[in-house]
């Protein structure tokens, strides 16, 4: 309802000061380059974090003395901060695969 509202109040506002809405523009992003490195349950890692964010973003961390605990901690964050509904199963499997690969 508030997007009709607002698209209203746009139209609205450029018939007032006499312009006409912009015309849609057609673009296309570019393909996805990132990939994850191969590792144990790679699907389960694809499924749960590609959701959100790309391979990318997991390069972007330092290096990390206790690979286990960092990753583990990162994962909990996801989960508890960020909300991402990755199932208690497959926690551990992330982690591992996390602290294996990265």
């Amino acid at each position: 309802m508030q997007r009709t509202v607002l698209l209203a109040v746009s139209f609205g506002l450029a018939a007032a000061l006499g312009s006409a809405p912009a015309a849609p523009i057609n673009y296309k992003t570019p393909d996805e380059v990132a990939a994850f490195k191969p590792g144990p349950d790679l699907e389960i890692v694809k499924g749960n974090c590609s959701a959100c964010h790309s391979a990318d973003y997991i390069k972007t961390q330092p290096p990390i003395k206790d690979k286990k605990g960092f990753w583990q901690a990162e994962v909990t964050k996801m989960i508890k901060v960020y909300g991402a509904p990755i199932n208690d199963a497959d926690v551990g499997k992330i982690v591992d695969y996390l602290a294996a690969t990265y």
